[in-house]
């Protein structure tokens, strides 16, 4: 048994904050930005919108393109590190609102390489022959755990959600070939992290004055790691396929920072033209920055029958993966 896509969907809330109004909250400008992120714009979730309800939406979408009943689920992965409540999981809020009355359900964590890891984990269960259809959905709300006063954060990041609907196929030649995951937890968690609201430092008056339940990065040490981890990940899944760089008929990766795919695409000695790239209207969105452009490139006719695709992603933990799919 095989496994491949057999839709895609996302959403985005209608919030649009551009460049220039974060000038208005931070000392930034539209500029300094652009030239060190690529981002123009992002999606803010609305005041009485939640995760699941952004998961909900690009759920629904990708349903409507398969041409399946939500009845017809078997499984829902949520890959998220911002779900709605530490207690119950995501994906079963999202089961309710979809009505996928026969799907079990569970979240992901992976950080912003969430989405490799739950397709990934998506893929094994329908080639196991455990389930037949699998949807798997990347989902974050970032800007809730966002500090409106870092300027070296609150620049980057952006909500929003993609998912895919899996099933089984008899045909080894499409769907998806290979995956690499990978993980080193021996990197300091200040590289990014959310400091507060787990069983090591409970929420407090503290931890809320000292702004604590929002991200943190160190900036530099993520833009070395990802520039690095980035290539190499893409070389090894093409170590595990039978196919070399320039078989290759697009690149998705993490839409994290554009230098970064800027120099992906120089240290693999391929064009741009052959990364598919949204963060200059979505920035970075984490485990939902690869389901996002892959839809995006779906419904713009961009990717072809037979097309040869890389989805590549990198992100706190620190974690990394990929994945090869031909369409």
């Amino acid at each position: 048994m095989y496994s491949k896509i057999l839709s895609t969907g996302s959403y985005l809330p209608e919030k649009i904050l551009t460049n220039n109004d974060l000038a208005e909250l931070v000392d930034t400008s539209d500029e300094w930005i652009r030239k060190r992120s690529g981002i123009n714009q992002r999606h803010i979730i609305a005041e009485n919108e939640t995760n699941s309800d952004l998961a909900a939406k690009a759920a629904e979408n990708a349903l409507k393109s398969a041409n399946l009943s939500p009845e017809e689920i078997d499984l829902i992965i949520v890959a998220t590190f911002t779900g709605d409540k530490l207690l119950p999981s995501t994906a079963t809020i999202v089961q309710k609102k979809i009505n996928a009355v026969n799907a079990a359900a569970f979240d992901l964590n992976a950080a912003c390489t969430g989405f490799i890891y739950a397709l990934t984990v998506g893929d094994q269960f329908i080639k196991s022959g455990f389930y037949k259809n699998v949807l798997v959905i990347g989902s974050e709300a970032l800007t809730r755990f966002t500090n409106w006063k870092d300027r070296g954060t609150c620049i980057l990041f952006g909500d929003g959600a993609g998912a895919v609907v899996l099933t089984r196929d008899a045909n080894a030649d499409s769907g998806i070939q290979h995956s690499c995951l990978n993980a080193d937890g021996s990197k300091p968690t200040e590289w990014l992290e959310i400091p507060a609201g787990g069983s090591s430092k409970q929420p407090s008056h503290r931890s809320v004055i000292e702004n604590e339940h929002y991200m943190r990065m160190n900036g530099k040490e993520i833009y070395k790691f990802a520039s690095k981890i980035i290539v190499e990940s893409i070389n090894e899944i093409l170590m595990k396929s039978d196919f070399c760089i320039g078989d290759i008929d697009y690149i998705i990766p993490h839409q994290a920072n554009i230098r970064i795919i800027e120099s992906a695409a120089d240290k693999l000695c391929i064009p741009m033209e052959r990364f598919i790239v949204n963060i200059d209207q979505c920035a970075n969105t984490s485990a939902a920055s690869v389901p996002i452009a892959l839809d995006q490139a779906v419904r713009s006719g961009k990717l072809k029958k037979n097309d040869k695709i890389i989805l590549v992603a990198f992100g706190g933990g620190l974690t990394w993966g990929s994945t090869l799919i031909v369409i």
